[in-house]
């Protein structure tokens, strides 16, 4: 099942994404689905309909929260150690953008790169979870750009400016739930070319047990997102160019990248 939230001009609704790459429906249903069971309206709209956008497939009404040098090789591209505990940042839901919307660089920094992610969507209220039960928790998965300014990050002491400016933070382009996460490639491509070519079993700390982990720290609410980390490979993205962030099973998210003149 993929879930997706989408707009024809109106307010945004959901739907189930039916049928294969490239010909894609959408069968609308009521409600939002992390808070209502899923239930059919009748109406079927084809993906590719002039009129069909797609948004984030979740706007967070509490936090993203970040986990940094999650995989071993990116930590060593970038010349740190690796972390003894996963190491814990935050985005703001206003870092939020969904599929094709642009990546808009600020005008303070020069060096932004892209930053593939496998993304844990929660379910349910959490708190103290251990990690055999965590996965109950989640209400599914999707797809993360955790874009990041990395002049600010090396320049500030703490990572909120370089990793939580307006746009930092692509999701889509639907939400997977029951998905088994436990060996999926996670891949960034830049105007076709591929940058990052992981697999989520390279994780240092597995989904379970960041669920857990971040749950002894905060409450976790419905529609919050755990992005898992990044693969190596992270490299600089400009005007003009398009990211596209690949997980398996789940599907790929495109954003232009734009720098205002």
């Amino acid at each position: 099942m993929r879930i997706a939230r989408f707009t024809t001009g109106g307010d945004p609704r959901y739907a189930l994404v039916d049928g294969a790459p490239g010909s894609e429906e959408l069968v609308v249903i009521t409600g939002d689905p992390l808070y209502t069971p899923v239930q059919p309206t009748g109406e079927q709209i084809r993906l590719d309909d002039d009129s069909v956008r797609l948004l984030a497939p979740v706007i967070p009404r509490s936090k993203i929260i970040g986990v940094g040098r999650n995989y071993a090789d990116h930590a060593a591209e970038m010349g740190n150690e690796l972390p003894p505990a996963p190491l814990l940042f935050l985005k703001p839901n206003t870092s939020v953008i969904g599929p094709d919307d642009p990546i808009v660089l600020p005008d303070w920094t020069e060096h932004v790169e892209h930053e593939a992610e496998l993304a844990i969507v929660i379910g349910k209220v959490t708190k103290d979870v251990p990690p055999d039960r965590a996965l109950d928790y989640v209400f599914g998965y999707t797809v993360a750009n955790d874009v990041t300014a990395r002049d600010a990050q090396r320049a500030d002491a703490q990572w909120t400016r370089a990793k939580g400016f307006d746009g930092s933070c692509p999701v889509g382009p639907w939400i997977v739930p029951g998905l088994d996460v436990d060996d999926l490639y996670v891949r960034a491509r830049v105007n076709g070319d591929t940058k990052q070519d992981g697999r989520t079993s390279q994780m240092i700390f597995d989904s379970a047990y960041l669920v857990s982990y971040v749950s002894e720290v905060f409450t976790l609410l419905p529609g919050d997102l755990i992005l898992t980390g990044t693969p190596a490979g992270v490299s600089p993205i400009v005007d003009r160019d398009v990211v596209e962030v690949e997980v398996e099973e789940i599907g790929v998210l495109r954003n232009p990248v734009l720098r205002r003149h």
